[in-house]
């Protein structure tokens, strides 16, 4: 297993849709400003990381996606998982409740492979927990 980070981020200066923005290095955010997605170059990034990819699970935005302007991030992972998902058979996992609001934003919902809202629970499960409500119907 591998873990990628950003190498540049969208910062603003307010958390706002109208906030002023630049793209940055994230160990280098200016003082006063925040992260508010990942930036273009790690968008392609992860775009072909995905696209390679035959089991994505996503949990979580990579960005402010309920503004508009700090959503291209979080819209080009999805586009790449409903390519991944689509194009070359792979088996797409959207877990938890940002997750899903987010690829509802873009009306992707129906062309991933499996959409679920408990995220903390699904990651639970993943991990081989076993769940309160699970747990009860096997009494």
């Amino acid at each position: 297993m591998n873990l990628y980070l950003s190498f540049d981020v969208v910062v603003g200066d307010k958390f706002s849709n109208d906030a002023n923005t630049q793209v940055v290095d994230p160990m280098n955010v200016p003082d006063g400003w925040e992260g508010m997605d990942c930036g273009p170059e790690s968008r392609k990034f992860y775009a072909g990381i995905i696209k390679q990819s035959k089991t994505i699970l996503w949990n979580g935005p990579c960005g402010v996606f309920e503004f508009d302007k700090f959503a291209e991030g979080s819209k080009a992972l999805a586009d790449a998982i409903v390519e991944a998902t689509e194009q070359n058979g792979a088996y797409s996992l959207i877990g938890g409740g940002d997750s899903v609001s987010c690829i509802n934003k873009f009306g992707l919902a129906n062309r991933v492979s499996y959409v679920s809202t408990g995220g903390g629970a699904l990651l639970e499960a993943i991990e081989g927990k076993e769940l309160p409500g699970i747990a009860a119907i096997k009494k």
